[in-house]
C-alpha cells in the first residue's frame, strides 16, 4: 500500500488556506494533469492514487470538495461513497473511463454532484468544482450556525428546556404555564431566560431557533 509523503500532509496544511480540492484516481498521468488544470485556475488541490490514501488524509477545516475516480486499485469509488456519506462529508464529482447509466445513477442517487466522463471538459469541471466549494462553503457556514444555538441550548436548565417547545408553539403565557403546573409569573421568568440565553430578540428568531435544532413542536395554541 503506498503512502502520502509527509511533504504533502505539510502542503496540504500550509496552503489550503480558503478551500482545497481533493484527488483520488490511480492514473498518475490524470493527477498531474488535473492539479495543473486546477492549478491554472487558482484552485489548490491535493491528490492520492488510492482510497487508503485518502481515507488516511487528515482534511484541513476549509470548503472542500472532492474528483474521485470509480476504479481505483482497493475499492470501487463507488462504494466509498457509500461509506463516506453517513458522515459529514464533503460533495463528490466522480470522473472514470469506463462509465455507465447504472453507475451514474448510482451516483448521483447517493448525492454525488456530477458523473463524468473520461476525457471531459476542463472548464465543465472548473465550473462543477467551484459549484461544490460553494455548496460546502454553505454547508459548513450552517453547521457552525447550528453548533453555536446547540451551544446556547445546552445553557438551558431543564425547565427552561421545557418551556421553549410550549412557546414556540405559540400558546399563551397562562396556557403554557398551565400545561408545566407553574404559575404564570415563573412561566414569565423561564420564557425571559430562554429569549436571553438563546440570544433571541424576537419570538419569530426563537421559533427559527428551534426549527434549526429540531425542537419537536406539538402544542397548538387553544383560545
Amino acid at each position: 500500500m503506498s503512502q502520502i509523503e509527509p511533504a504533502k500532509w505539510e502542503r496540504a496544511a500550509i496552503n489550503a488556506s480558503d478551500h482545497i480540492v481533493l484527488i483520488v484516481d490511480d492514473d498518475g498521468a490524470v493527477r498531474e494533469t488535473l492539479e495543473d488544470l486546477l492549478a491554472a485556475a487558482g484552485l489548490y488541490a491535493v491528490s492520492f492514487g488510492s482510497a487508503a490514501e485518502y481515507i488516511a488524509f487528515s482534511r484541513p477545516n476549509v470548503p472542500t470538495c472532492v474528483v474521485l475516480d470509480v476504479e481505483l486499485p482497493d475499492i470501487n469509488g463507488l462504494d466509498l461513497q457509500e461509506q463516506l456519506i453517513t458522515g459529514n462529508h464533503p460533495p463528490i464529482i466522480f470522473i472514470t473511463g469506463h462509465g455507465d447509466i447504472p453507475s451514474s445513477v448510482r451516483a448521483i442517487k447517493a448525492g454525488a454532484l456530477d458523473f463524468l466522463i473520461k476525457p471531459f471538459d476542463g472548464q465543465n469541471l472548473l465550473q462543477l468544482l467551484r459549484s461544490a466549494l460553494d455548496q460546502d462553503r454553505a454547508r459548513r457556514i450552517k453547521l457552525s450556525e447550528i453548533n453555536h444555538l446547540k451551544h446556547r441550548y445546552e445553557t438551558l436548565t431543564s425547565r427552561e428546556r421545557d418551556v421553549l417547545p410550549l412557546v414556540v408553539s405559540g400558546l399563551l403565557n397562562k396556557q403554557a404555564a398551565a400545561r408545566l403546573g407553574i404559575s404564570e409569573i415563573t412561566l414569565q421568568i423561564h420564557r425571559t431566560n430562554v429569549m436571553r440565553k438563546m440570544n433571541a430578540d424576537s419570538l419569530a428568531a426563537l421559533v427559527r431557533m428551534a426549527g434549526a435544532l429540531d425542537i419537536p413542536v406539538t402544542f397548538a395554541r387553544r383560545t
